[in-house]
């Protein structure tokens, strides 16, 4: 893993340099933790500081936003880029591998969400995050 300050998403396809080639309208086109979260992992493993994000493998960490709370969500990120929060992204067994034992215990419930990229763009280190606005329900559902 390698920290960037800059990243092009791509529409329904993936994060420009990332190794995953996600299909076009998979739900796993880029995934996402909660920086709050890597100090929690370091605790449930009895480390003296936050776990760093590159350990666990995922593309964007977030902060100041309650990302399980957003699931079925579309979230901006900058100007440009809008994601659809998917789902859970699981911890696998790796997380045993690269963090020890214990580690995929600690990573349940911390492992962050995935998302469908809905609008490509440009996203830097530092760009506000908002929520997007829900669509009205259609008459009738």
């Amino acid at each position: 893993m390698q920290a960037v300050a800059e990243v092009t998403a791509e529409t329904d396809r993936h994060l420009q340099g990332d190794h995953a080639r996600p299909k076009p309208g998979g739900k796993r086109q880029v995934t996402l933790i909660q920086y709050e979260h890597l100090a929690a992992v370091a605790g449930y493993l009895g480390l003296p500081e936050s776990v760093d994000p590159g350990r666990l493998r995922r593309n964007l960490v977030v902060s100041g936003l309650n990302l399980l709370a957003l699931k079925n969500r579309r979230i901006r990120i900058g100007e440009e880029v809008v994601l659809e929060i998917t789902g859970e992204c699981h911890p696998c067994s790796r997380m045993e591998e690269e963090l020890g034992p214990g580690g995929y215990n600690a990573m349940r419930g911390h492992g962050g969400l995935t998302a469908r990229i809905v609008q490509g763009g440009l996203m830097r280190a530092g760009d506000p995050i908002r929520i997007e606005p829900t669509a009205p329900a259609e008459p009738g559902a």
